[in-house]
Parts: C-alpha cells; structure tokens; sequence
C-alpha cells in the first residue's frame, strides 16, 4: 500500500538550505525522494516509488500537446532526487528554495501521496483562503468520493 502522508509541521531551514524531515514521515521517504516545484508556489516531496508511478503515468501525455510539454518540462527540469541523512534532513536545492519563497521558517504538509513544503507566511496565507471554500465543499469537487 502507498504511503500516506499526513498533518502540519514546522521546521526551519539551515544556513546550508537543510530541512529535517518530519520524523513521522522519514521512514517513507529514507531510501530517497524527489523534490519538485509544486502548484501554489510550494514545493512537492514525492517518495521515489510514487514519483516512479506518475512518472509513468506522464510517459503517456501526447508530446504533441504544448501544454503537456510545458508541464512536463518545468516539472523534470526543477527536479531533484535527495537522500535523507542519518538526522533525516535532505538539503533543498536553490533554485527549488528560490521558486518557493523559502527563508526559514517553513511549514511541511501531508498531502495524502507527497509531502508539501511552504513558506510558512505564504502557507498561512493559502490555508486562510481556503478554510471558507473547504467548509463548504460539494460533490462537485470530489465527485462520488464525499
């Protein structure tokens, strides 16, 4: 079964661009993982089996469709595959930080099959805005499921 990840965490960002891992999250993601750009100005943590399925699932986009290509590009392009060190920190590379926004402090999210990794004032910014859209949540946005 895939991992799931859950809850909200807040580490801070070294000097050299380190972050630790949430511990209830590292053994998921100890034989490695990649860091992508993410939508909303966040980063994506994908352990490498699941980003091994989405990897395979985009092998199927049509290289004739342009935004297919540009999705694809931007997102392979800002990759990086990390290892976990012994204390469970992967160093975040500066382009990814830059896209990101990240200084410091930083707020690691589960998002059900990869973990986010934010900004904290641009996190608290986000989850404002949407707390009112969440509460009122309809079938039409997760049809069949809620």
């Amino acid at each position: 079964m895939a991992a799931t990840f859950l809850g909200t965490h807040t580490p801070r960002l070294d000097e050299k661009g380190r972050l630790f891992l949430p511990a209830k999250f590292r053994d998921e993601l100890a034989e490695g993982l990649v860091v992508t750009r993410g939508q909303e100005r966040c980063l994506s943590v994908w352990p490498l089996a699941e980003f091994g399925r989405l990897t395979e699932q985009m092998r199927q986009a049509p290289v004739t469709n342009k935004a297919a290509r540009d999705y694809l590009r931007m997102l392979f392009a800002g990759a990086s595959d990390e290892k976990p060190d012994k204390q469970g920190r992967i160093t975040l590379p500066p382009m990814l930080r830059e896209y990101a926004g990240l200084r410091r402090d930083c707020v690691v999210i589960g998002a059900m099959n990869r973990v986010e990794i934010w900004d904290a004032e641009a996190w608290a910014s986000y989850s404002s805005d949407q707390e009112q859209a969440f509460s009122e949540l309809s079938e039409e946005v997760l049809p069949g499921i809620l």
